[in-house]
């Protein structure tokens, strides 16, 4: 088990150092992204493979959440916790884990209901002007928290889950715009499904893999979703790109100011994601995009785990 855990290790920072090569220059990581035996395995793996490139990428991580180790269900859920000597603990920890002295982009995690939006703000305030973190922002954000955390500490960006299947966040754009706020979009591609290249017989590995029990992967799901797979498909071909292509090109011409970060794990995808940014949607086509996946039969997508309250 070691041997294979260490060929994982080495492929992944083969894999993101490739992808600095391709030209990509921000990352995304989370002090929770790991095994669950391990949470801080990712932001190790991270730091590894990006030292030597440090002074041309932007890092971003995320503090505010813990696994809830006390319960017997898998993956684990997750608990808010953004309490002012939480939050400088995580970002210690990351800092060392990253190999970095400072932070380029900080996300709240998830919202933590008993801590105030102006006390998670100035505790960010308090580390940029220690030089430690140079921007924040807040994941799953709504629309009055981010007002009352912009008040106090400017945000520069939420990372909400956005994609084709996921649109309900497009509500906060007004918002975004009138504040200056960045979005990231987290699972661009409803974590695979959008990109095309999976059917009703695929499997994924129960303990490393979480698509293995994501609505969107099952057999009935593929039925349900066969429509919008068929318009990402036709619309490819028109463009002479991929389905994924499609995907993530759909939201970088709908708003300059959308950055979406798809992942993978082979180099093809790596090389094919990337050259999303070269196919173009006018806003007409957007539009038209959009009407049609207003009323596309579509199955549930996955939300991420479950946050106790």
């Amino acid at each position: 088990m070691r041997t294979a855990l260490l060929l994982r290790k080495n492929e992944a920072v083969r894999l993101i150092r490739l992808a600095v090569e391709t030209g990509y220059t921000f990352f995304d990581t989370a002090e929770i992204y790991g095994t669950q035996d391990n949470p801080y395995d990712n932001e190790r793996i991270v730091g590894e493979a990006l030292a030597p490139y440090r002074n041309k990428v932007r890092i971003a991580t995320k503090f505010g959440v813990r696994f809830d180790m006390s319960r017997n269900t898998i993956p684990y859920p997750i608990i808010p916790d953004s309490r002012p000597e939480r939050i400088r603990e995580s970002a210690e920890g990351s800092l060392k884990r990253l190999r970095t002295d400072y932070i380029d982009l900080y996300f709240q995690h998830r919202i933590d209901p008993g801590i105030p939006a102006e006390e998670v703000a100035g505790v960010m305030q308090d580390l940029i002007r220690e030089g430690k973190v140079l921007h924040w922002g807040i994941s799953e954000a709504d629309e009055e928290y981010l007002r009352r955390a912009n008040a106090v500490c400017p945000v520069t960006a939420v990372e909400n889950r956005y994609s084709m299947m996921a649109r309900h966040y497009e509500t906060l754009f007004p918002v975004l715009e009138e504040l200056g706020v960045g979005f990231v979009a987290f699972s661009p591609m409803a974590n695979g499904l959008l990109s095309g290249r999976y059917g009703k017989n695929d499997t994924f590995d129960k303990q490393y893999d979480y698509r293995s029990s994501m609505p969107q992967f099952t057999a009935e799901a593929f039925e349900e979703n066969s429509k919008l797979l068929a318009l990402l498909r036709e619309t490819a071909e028109k463009k002479g790109a991929t389905s994924g292509q499609i995907a993530l090109a759909w939201m970088l011409c709908k708003k300059p100011w959308i950055v979406p970060i798809p992942g993978t794990r082979r180099d093809e995808r790596l090389k094919e994601n990337a050259e999303a940014a070269e196919v173009t949607l006018s806003a007409a086509e957007v539009r038209a995009l959009d009407g049609i996946l207003d009323h596309i039969p579509m199955s549930a997508v996955f939300g991420g785990s479950a946050v106790n309250k």
